[in-house]
């Protein structure tokens, strides 16, 4: 029987060097939660912003790292209802989904579908749920024309997508070697950074800021107004401009991903999750970044 699990933490804020895998007891669910057997979990931004201290104190007890996973429950605790075990899902948890085994929420995972790999599904739900927040916020309407900043990575994404589903028309900046990409998908890619507003195809009405690098007054400018303008990533830029910051709490119930899909842009294995959190933190691919447990214990 197994009694340990492998999860990935740090002692101290640091860089990606402060991360390692430790061996731990195995997690016991609670009223209302379950137990995964995790396959895949995603890496974001605020991953390595947490273990940077950007956002809170210095720890002090080990800090598990990752918010989103997909795998298979396999403990149930009291009260739940609605799964049973060896059920693959996926979802948002309060902390520790880089790791062989991980407690959730019950009501905060959803089925996984049958067409998506668990690396897949764990790609969707933070960047699903920051996305559909920031366009609900945004009062995005059919016919808008909405500017993604940073839209090949996994918000933008997600944004981008569920943007078009609604009738939107969708401009994003990113780099050229993801042009075609974001093109397939329909959004009109442009290239950032110096005489950005040139290279737009016409009026915008809204501005999502995934990207975080100086791009908010140009938004303002363009969307005309701060209450047009939402950024994810710029705390300091939204409280000097006026704009919205949208930050996220977690989800609050499972993910509704309305077939977004997230190309996955690296895989590591749960013993590299320090190269995961390097990668994540350099930026510029197409896509997330998950790990994965396949290979760390026997199942």
């Amino acid at each position: 029987m197994l009694v340990t699990a492998q999860a990935a933490r740090y002692r101290a804020h640091g860089g990606p060097e402060v991360l390692g895998l430790e061996e731990i007891p195995l997690p016991q669910p609670g009223p209302g939660q379950v137990r995964i057997a995790v396959r895949a979990a995603g890496v974001n931004p605020i991953d390595w912003k947490l273990r940077r201290g950007f956002m809170g104190a210095p720890p002090d007890e080990p800090q598990g790292t990752g918010l989103e996973l997909a795998g298979t429950i396999d403990a149930l605790g009291p009260g739940v209802t609605g799964w049973r075990l060896g059920d693959p899902v996926f979802g948002q948890v309060q902390a520790g989904a880089a790791a062989t085994h991980a407690i959730a929420e019950a009501g905060a995972l959803a089925a996984k579908p049958d067409d998506l790999t668990y690396e897949e599904a764990a790609a969707l739900p933070v960047a699903v749920e920051t996305a559909r927040r920031a366009l609900d916020g945004l009062g995005l309407e059919e016919g808008h024309t909405l500017l993604i900043h940073a839209v090949a990575g996994g918000v933008g994404l997600a944004a981008a997508q569920l943007a078009l589903a609604g009738g939107a028309r969708v401009v994003g900046t990113a780099g050229e070697r993801h042009h075609d990409f974001l093109r397939g998908l329909g959004v009109h890619p442009v290239t950032y950074g110096e005489g950005l507003e040139e290279r737009l195809p016409g009026p915008v009405d809204r501005v999502l800021d995934a990207s975080g690098r100086g791009e908010l007054e140009l938004s303002v400018k363009l969307a005309g107004d701060p209450a047009n303008v939402i950024t994810i990533a710029d705390r300091a830029g939204a409280a000097r401009l006026g704009v919205r910051f949208s930050s996220g709490g977690g989800a609050k119930g499972p993910v509704r991903h309305q077939n977004v899909r997230i190309p996955i842009a690296e895989s590591f294995p749960l013993e590299r999750i320090a190269d995961a959190h390097r990668l994540s933190e350099d930026g510029h691919f197409l896509g997330k970044i998950v790990v994965n447990t396949e290979g760390t214990l026997p199942r």
